[in-house]
């Protein structure tokens, strides 16, 4: 199973499964798993993308914005990884597309052009998925937005986690060898956060973030973890925020399973350049236009560009 498709069952594994999957602990564990469904649950105004919204009880394409925040003290914080899902349980396919953080592109609702990650900065988690709407012409109907900064909370929830360096770097006074690694919360979060030091800069960035978070799943969704299941919700409740109910939550967990064993990846391309003396990621009209059809046809939605 893909990293991101692992990413969206941050909450469909650790809350549905870890929820519904235990005999006699299932109602008390359920009244939690509810709990904190309720409380991470965040609403934001319907995309104008779609003439219907979703509805994935009917099993229909949808498609998820995933956010991973860096929210330090004295910042409104900046969303450091940006990936779009389309998920489609009609071809059993999913598809993700990674946006790179520097991309210049028009800010909805700023009025100007800059880096596609400002617009959590400007106008929070609306402002992001209405930029990313705009950026690739489909309809956001879902996110997940995760508190890189809190994630260490997760990480110590599960006990630490597993992961396979292939760069090897010192940085926070970490030494972090090349090869199989067992991180703890501090430590993990500090994987995440190293980018000068890697030829593939903020590529490479991404990629250790999306490991933490695969890790994490694949220990927040084993049976060893139910033990520790509370403080588990406890940390999710702290640093996850969606607008993915827990009823739709189960709809997806049963119905588009199927979708994560055939995932495609794109890298959106372009090239860096200078403007104003500040680096931003350029990406051509045809690229986007081309992602866009793509990401629109597997929605099943028209493959017109406005």
């Amino acid at each position: 199973m893909s990293t991101a498709k692992k990413v969206l069952i941050i909450v469909l594994s650790v809350l549905v499964v870890i929820g519904l999957g235990i005999g006699g602990y299932a109602y008390s564990i359920y009244h939690n798993v509810n709990k904190t469904s309720d409380a991470i649950y965040k609403d934001i105004k319907k995309t104008d993308k779609r003439k219907e919204e979703v509805n994935v009880e009917k099993k229909e394409p949808f498609s998820i914005l995933l956010l991973g925040v860096d929210h330090r003290p004295g910042d409104k914080g900046r969303s450091d990884s940006m990936i779009v899902l389309t998920v489609n349980p009609n071809t059993n396919t999913t598809k993700m597309v990674s946006i790179p953080r520097d991309t210049r592109t028009e800010i909805v609702g700023k009025g100007k052009e800059d880096k596609i990650n400002h617009a959590y900065a400007f106008g929070g988690i609306q402002m992001s998925v209405d930029t990313v709407e705009n950026f690739l012409n489909i309809p956001i109907d879902y996110y997940l937005e995760v508190n890189m900064e809190g994630f260490k909370d997760i990480v110590e929830a599960v006990g630490g986690v597993d992961v396979n360096n292939d760069l090897d770097f010192t940085y926070g006074g970490v030494h972090f060898t090349k090869g199989p690694l067992h991180l703890n919360g501090d430590d993990a979060l500090k994987f995440t956060r190293m980018r000068k030091l890697d030829p593939r800069g903020d590529f490479g960035r991404e990629l250790r973030q999306r490991e933490i978070l695969e890790a994490v799943i694949k220990k927040g969704a084993s049976i060893s973890s139910l033990t520790n299941y509370q403080s588990i919700l406890q940390a999710i409740q702290k640093n996850v925020v969606t607008n993915i109910t827990l009823g739709d939550m189960v709809s997806i967990q049963k119905d588009y399973r199927q979708a994560a064993q055939n995932i495609s990846k794109t890298q959106v391309k372009g090239e860096g350049k200078m403007i104003d003396k500040i680096y931003y990621f350029i990406v051509p009209k045809d690229e986007k236009d081309k992602i866009s059809n793509d990401l629109r046809q597997h929605l099943e939605l028209s493959s017109e560009i406005k």
